[in-house]
């Protein structure tokens, strides 16, 4: 038995998040069926994360058990393959046998892309949110420090069955920079709530509209209260950039 680390990445605009469904197409669906074209075997497959309907991933880890004697490099090739256009592995390698995609990981970074031009582009139509109105990015850098540290991000969560126990997160950084028209929010932690990153960019373009006062992010954080934050950011913009082992 090899224990394998397959790193993929995905544009998730036509595809409902990583996790099989019985009524729509995900990112695991299509991966365990090109596997099993291959090897002809449906190992137990675990992925680093949970990701929603539209979101993408640049780089996405995924650990399974498998006998087949494919080498890493061939079984990578041969994925790509039988890969839909939209899902492709990058690297493949033997890891040791305790090696779990999620468990083993060791913190996350996202993307938050925002397409800051009165003009949309159809290059990133489902690949950015495109918002219209004026983004102080200095001013945003700076609100967002408030994020950095150990917190209870209740407030930045959306509650639900797959949400329960400690809901404190440490943040390592949390960055707003501009490329042109192109607005990057950059987001590292240890682990994330879900929908944790697409509320906080929503709670910074509230702040950006003055329709959240500056300054009281900290404050949001703890009243551990959802309905302080700001609205929940499109799923288009979200990209899993970074896994950390």
């Amino acid at each position: 038995m090899r224990n394998l680390l397959l790193t993929i990445s995905y544009r998730g605009t036509d595809l409902h998040g990583w996790q099989i469904q019985d009524n729509a197409v995900t990112v695991q669906e299509v991966f365990q069926n090109a596997l099993y074209e291959i090897i002809h075997e449906r190992p137990d497959i675990k992925g680093c994360s949970r990701t929603d309907s539209g979101v993408h991933a640049n780089m996405y880890c995924v650990s399974m058990k498998i006998t087949h004697p494919i080498a890493e490099d061939r079984l990578m090739m041969a994925m790509n393959r039988y890969l839909p256009m939209d899902v492709v592995v990058t690297s493949a390698r033997e890891v040791d046998d305790d090696f779990h995609a999620r468990y083993s990981c060791k913190g996350k970074e996202y993307v938050y892309k925002v397409w800051n031009s009165r003009v949309r582009n159809p290059f990133l139509n489902g690949l950015a949110l495109h918002y219209r109105y004026d983004i102080d990015v200095e001013a945003l850098n700076r609100e967002a420090q408030a994020f950095v540290g150990a917190h209870d991000f209740t407030s930045f969560c959306t509650l639900d069955k797959r949400e329960k126990g400690d809901f404190t997160r440490t943040v390592e950084y949390f960055r707003v920079e501009r490329s042109g028209d192109l607005v990057i929010f950059t987001v590292a932690a240890d682990g994330f709530l879900y929908n944790m990153v697409r509320i906080m960019v929503g709670t910074l373009l509230a702040v950006q509209q003055g329709r959240i006062p500056s300054d009281s992010i900290a404050d949001i954080i703890k009243s551990e209260n959802r309905k302080k934050a700001g609205p929940t950011a499109p799923a288009c913009g979200l990209y899993l950039n970074r896994v950390f082992y």
